[in-house]
């Protein structure tokens, strides 16, 4: 991408006591269902970040041409849940080793990426994938994007609180359903 081209950018607005981080892990329904069943999570919002474009529309964002990935935004209670825990969940619960992708979903708008408000959100997210792959956790290198958030814009109401709409669906049982028994496994104690 150019560096001198501008990106466009949207305001940041967070409710006083909550943090924001801005999360990629594939298709923004499976993200979504795992992140507002955390305890201390208030709110997550399925959206586009970080394009080439102004308001993009989801039926864009699948060509693979604008430049946004899936995402969601999680607003949490920091004196509840970590960034740090947020983000063990996160890598916890998607491949960050595969590059433009998650399972069957390919492209770039399906990218692994961690999209930062501040420099401590930066550091924290730095930090950690650097112990993964020291740690040798995945098989392969993480591939993450760590970057600053330029811009959101919430996806389709549609889109907006699906697995718990849409649960009996074949895609919620047989690809979100799955990722949230992990969830539910291996960090109950986080749970609400």
């Amino acid at each position: 991408m150019d560096k001198d081209l501008k990106l466009p950018e949207t305001e940041v607005s967070i409710p006083e006591g909550l943090e924001l981080i801005t999360l990629g892990a594939g298709c923004f329904w499976c993200t979504e269902a795992v992140f507002q069943r955390l305890e201390g999570v208030k709110s997550v919002v399925s959206g586009y970040s970080n394009g080439l474009i102004a308001q993009p529309t989801y039926d864009q964002i699948c060509t693979g041409t604008t430049g946004h990935a899936e995402v969601v935004q999680v607003y949490f209670d920091p004196k509840i849940i970590s960034l740090h825990k947020i983000l063990e969940v996160f890598f916890a619960t998607h491949d960050p080793t595969t590059l433009n992708r998650q399972g069957a979903d390919s492209g770039p708008q399906y990218r692994s990426a961690i999209y930062y408000i501040n420099e401590t959100q930066k550091s924290i997210a730095m930090d950690l994938k650097s112990q993964l792959n020291e740690s040798n956790v995945f098989e392969n290198p993480i591939v993450t994007e760590i970057a600053p958030l330029l811009s959101f814009y919430p996806a389709e109401n549609y889109h907006q609180d699906f697995y718990n709409r849409n649960g009996h669906q074949p895609y919620c049982q047989f690809v979100i359903k799955p990722k949230v028994n992990k969830l539910e496994k291996f960090f109950k104690e986080s749970l609400k």
